[in-house]
C-alpha cells in the first residue's frame, strides 16, 4: 500500500471521528441497532425484550397493527353499537358467525387481542419517552460541545483573515450568536453554539400526545354513553336511564356517571326552500329548549341546531332528526275521550311523508259498552298533492296536511309479555272496521276533521294543532377534551419535529504565524439541509463587518517553498 493511500485512509478516519464528536447528542432518538442474541438467564431475555419493545420499528409495527385491527370494527356489526344487526348477521352467516365469535370480531375494541396491541403500544411509547426526556434534560443542563480540531472537515465552512484581536472576534461572535437565539459559550479558542432544541421538544410532545390520546380514547370507550330520545314540543327530559328511548354504554359505565341535567323542548322550527331548482331543500333546523344543570340549577334558554350541540360538562346534546306529531283525540262509543295526545310519526322520505300507529289500550268501550282495544294505522302527508299524489307528500312543510287513517279493533297483544314496536301494528288478533260497502274503512282527515267509526263505535279526530318532534342524541365521552388536546399537541409537535432543524455553529479565532488573526466558521446540522450553509453565510457576513478581512500578504514576503530532495516520495 502506498503512503498516499495510507494518508487518505487516516484522513477519512479522522474526518469521521471529528464529525462524530461534533454531532454527538445532536438528537435524543435511540439508536436502532441490531440487537445481539441475549445472554442466558431471565435478566438477559428481559433486557432483550425491553429493547425490542421500545424500539422505533416495533412502535411503528404496533401502530400498523392497531390500524389494521380497527378495520373489522368498522366493517363488521359490533355488539356494543347495534346488537340487532349482530343477530341479523349471525342468522345470515351461520358459518362465519362462530369463527367471528372465537376471534372476538363482534366486539373488536374490547377483545383480548386488540387490548393487547393497545397496551403494548402504550408501554412502548412510555419506554421510548422516559429515556429520551431524561437525555434531553441532561443536554439542556449542559453546554454545546467544543469545536472539533479540524473545522474545515464539517459540511458548512468558511474562513478569512482579520487584523482584529482573537479575543475581540470571539466576543463579537458570542454576542452575535446569542442575539440570534443560539445557546453559546466560549470553549478554549472558539465559541460553541447550538440552536433548534424545539425539534426535540416537538418529538417528545408528539410521543407524549400519542399517550394522552390512547388514554383518552380508552377512557372514552370504557366510560362513554350514547343514547337517543324523541321529544314532542312541550315534552321534558331528565338525564336518567329510564328516560332514554335507547342507550349504549361502555363496559365500565355506571348509571351514576351520567351528568345531572334536564331540558324541555319548547319549540321546533324547520324551514325549506320554497321555489327554484332547490325547492324543498332544508335551510334551518333548530330546537328552542330550556335547560338546567343539576337538581336545583338555574334555568337557561338556548337553541340547539344541527352540528351546534348543547354542551353540559362531558355531555353533548345533538339534534339529529325531526318529524311531525299530529294531535289525535279518540272517543269511544259513549262519547268519552279515551285518548288525546300527539302521535309521533316516522318520516319515510325527504318530503317527510310519515307513518305510525295509534294504540288505544285502556278505557275504550264499543257501542255496547264492552271493553276493547283500538289500533289505527296512520299515514301523514305534510303537503297533500291532490288526486294522483295520495301516496307521498309534495313538500316537507305543513302547507296542506292530510292524515290517512286505517282503524282496527281487537287484541293488540300488549299483555302477552312480548315486546313490540310502538310504530308497528300486529293485526294477528285485530279486526278491520268496514264501511257501508263492506270494504276496509279508511279516511283522509284535514286538521279539525273527524272520522266516525261504524255502528257507533266512536270517532277519531285530527286536531288543528299539528306538533313537531325532534330527535336528540345525548353523548357522554369523558375523554373527548383530552383526546382533542392530544391531537392538537401531536400536530404541533410533529410540525416542530419536521420544520425545525437542530444545528451547531463554531467560531474559532486564533493568531496565525504572521501575527494576523485567522477566523474559521463551521456549521453542522442533524440532517443535510440548505438552511445550515445559508445561516452560516449570514452569520459570517455579519461577523465580517465587525472583523473585516486583512489584506493579503505581498508576494515578496511569501516564503519560497523548498523543493523536495531528489528521490523523495511525493
Amino acid at each position: 500500500m502506498s503512503t498516499t493511500d495510507t494518508d487518505n485512509s487516516r484522513g477519512q478516519e479522522e474526518r469521521q471521528e471529528d464529525l462524530g464528536a461534533a454531532g454527538s447528542q445532536l438528537s435524543t432518538a435511540p439508536r436502532d441497532e441490531i440487537s445481539s442474541v441475549p445472554g442466558l438467564g431471565l435478566i438477559g431475555w428481559t433486557r432483550w425484550f425491553w429493547r425490542q419493545l421500545t424500539s422505533m420499528r416495533v412502535a411503528l409495527l404496533l401502530l400498523l397493527l392497531l390500524s389494521l385491527g380497527a378495520i373489522p370494527g368498522s366493517l363488521i356489526p359490533q355488539t356494543g353499537a347495534d346488537a340487532a344487526k349482530v343477530e341479523e348477521f349471525r342468522a345470515a352467516h351461520t358459518t362465519l358467525a362462530p369463527v367471528y365469535d372465537k376471534l372476538g370480531l363482534f366486539h373488536v375494541y374490547s377483545s383480548v387481542w386488540f387490548s393487547a396491541i393497545y397496551i403494548l403500544l402504550f408501554v412502548s411509547l412510555i419506554g421510548c419517552i422516559i429515556p429520551r426526556t431524561w437525555q434531553f434534560v441532561g443536554q439542556l443542563r449542559g453546554r454545546p460541545p467544543g469545536a472539533p480540531r479540524r473545522l474545515d472537515r464539517l459540511p458548512a465552512y468558511t474562513t478569512w483573515r482579520t487584523e482584529a484581536d482573537p479575543e475581540q472576534v470571539r466576543e463579537a461572535a458570542l454576542a452575535l450568536l446569542r442575539g440570534r437565539r443560539f445557546r453559546a459559550h466560549t470553549a478554549g479558542d472558539a465559541v460553541a453554539a447550538e440552536k433548534g432544541y424545539l425539534r426535540e421538544v416537538g418529538n417528545l410532545v408528539f410521543h407524549s400526545a400519542l399517550i394522552v390520546m390512547l388514554v383518552a380514547f380508552a377512557s372514552g370507550q370504557l366510560y362513554k354513553s350514547d343514547g337517543t330520545k324523541l321529544m314532542v314540543e312541550g315534552d321534558g327530559f331528565s338525564n336518567a336511564l329510564p328516560m332514554y328511548d335507547d342507550i349504549k354504554s361502555g363496559s365500565l359505565f355506571q348509571a351514576d356517571d351520567l351528568v345531572p341535567f334536564s331540558f324541555d323542548l319548547k319549540d321546533f322550527k324547520g324551514t325549506y326552500e320554497l321555489t327554484g331548482p332547490n325547492r324543498g331543500t332544508p335551510r334551518t333546523f333548530e330546537a328552542k329548549i330550556t335547560y338546567s344543570k343539576g337538581a336545583y340549577g338555574k334555568e337557561r334558554s338556548t337553541t340547539v341546531k344541527v352540528n351546534e350541540p348543547l354542551e353540559i360538562d362531558d355531555s353533548k346534546v345533538y339534534l339529529v332528526s325531526h318529524g311531525y306529531a299530529p294531535v289525535i283525540t279518540v272517543r269511544d262509543g259513549r262519547g268519552k275521550v279515551v285518548y288525546h295526545a300527539p302521535v309521533p310519526l316516522l318520516p319515510l322520505d325527504g318530503n317527510v311523508t310519515s307513518q305510525g300507529v295509534i294504540k288505544v289500550m285502556d278505557g275504550y268501550r264499543d257501542a255496547k259498552g264492552a271493553k276493547d282495544m283500538l289500533g289505527v294505522k296512520a299515514f301523514f302527508l305534510p303537503t297533500y298533492g291532490g288526486a294522483g299524489r295520495e301516496v307521498a307528500s309534495a313538500f316537507p312543510a305543513l302547507l296542506n296536511p292530510v292524515l290517512n287513517l286505517e282503524p282496527y279493533h281487537g287484541d293488540l297483544g300488549v299483555n302477552s309479555g312480548i315486546p313490540q314496536s310502538v310504530y308497528q301494528l300486529d293485526k294477528t288478533h285485530m279486526k278491520a272496521f268496514k264501511d257501508t260497502e263492506g270494504r276496509q274503512l279508511r279516511g283522509n282527515l284535514k286538521p279539525g276533521q273527524t272520522l266516525k267509526l261504524p255502528d257507533g263505535a266512536g270517532s277519531i279526530t285530527l286536531e288543528k294543532d299539528v306538533k313537531e318532534w325532534a330527535g336528540f342524541e345525548i353523548v357522554q365521552e369523558p375523554g373527548s377534551g383530552w383526546a382533542l388536546g392530544g391531537a392538537l399537541a401531536a400536530i404541533f409537535g410533529l410540525a416542530a419535529s419536521l420544520f425545525i432543524q437542530r444545528r451547531r455553529v463554531w467560531v474559532r479565532a486564533v493568531r496565525g504565524a504572521d501575527g494576523v488573526t485567522v477566523v474559521e466558521l463551521a456549521g453542522l446540522g442533524r440532517s443535510e439541509s440548505a438552511k445550515v450553509p445559508e445561516e452560516l453565510g449570514a452569520l459570517a457576513g455579519t461577523l465580517y463587518d465587525k472583523a473585516p478581512g486583512a489584506p493579503e500578504p505581498d508576494d515578496d514576503s511569501t516564503e519560497t517553498p523548498v523543493a523536495p530532495a531528489e528521490g523523495a516520495e511525493k
